[in-house]
């Protein structure tokens, strides 16, 4: 089991990135809430993470915090969920945020998550709000959002958004309405991430 990995990032392109460990380059699919806080490329960063291994394929997700990883593996057990639904709520809403929606049955919240319904909203509160009643909130940092001028560049972050909610399960048809759709001058493709994955249902 790979439960932790430390290595200089060679690629962010959300949901994944490709992160160098001695120079073996390991793709790494993360949540958004992780993105955030990642590091610039070229740099090193240390996450925690979570190996998945199936008949056809292997997969390992990689978490900045223990907090988001411990979420992750908390709604792994939930039934029906799996671990790209997992990572598409961990990236639609900061894990704080989410383990209060649990916490206080708002399931109204919890449905307008990408993939989420009622059926499953309601899942995820009987199966996962004990286990989260100790659950410790933490401040948020928000993410800083990097300014540029050019219209490649501006282009380029809105592909990367794009070419990402495809990567959680939309069709690249509706991943572009629903960037065109939210998209007000955001220069952070996370944020255009996160801001379209609350407007769009599957």
């Amino acid at each position: 089991m790979i439960g932790q990995l430390r290595g200089k990032i060679l690629e962010k392109q959300p949901p994944q990135l490709l992160l160098d460990v001695n120079g073996v380059g390991y793709e790494i699919d993360a949540p958004m809430s992780t993105f955030y806080r990642l590091p610039e490329v070229g740099q090193e960063v240390l996450l925690l993470t979570h190996f998945v291994v199936r008949e056809d394929a292997h997969h390992l997700y990689g978490f900045y915090s223990r907090e988001e990883k411990s979420l992750f593996r908390t709604l792994l057990k939930v039934n029906g969920v799996g671990p790209r639904l997992a990572l598409t709520i961990l990236s639609s809403v900061e894990p704080d945020e989410f383990v209060r929606c649990i916490v206080h049955n708002d399931t109204a919240s919890l449905t307008r998550m990408p993939g989420v319904g009622k059926k499953t909203a309601e899942r995820l509160i009987i199966e996962m709000r004990d286990k989260l009643s100790g659950w410790e909130t933490h401040t948020s940092t928000n993410p800083s959002l990097l300014k540029t001028s050019t219209n490649n560049a501006r282009n380029q972050i809105i592909q990367d958004a794009i070419s990402a909610l495809v990567a959680l399960g939309y069709k690249p048809p509706e991943a572009s309405r629903a960037i065109a759709k939210i998209d007000d001058g955001i220069i952070s493709s996370e944020e255009l991430i996160r801001k379209a994955l609350r407007e769009m249902v599957i």
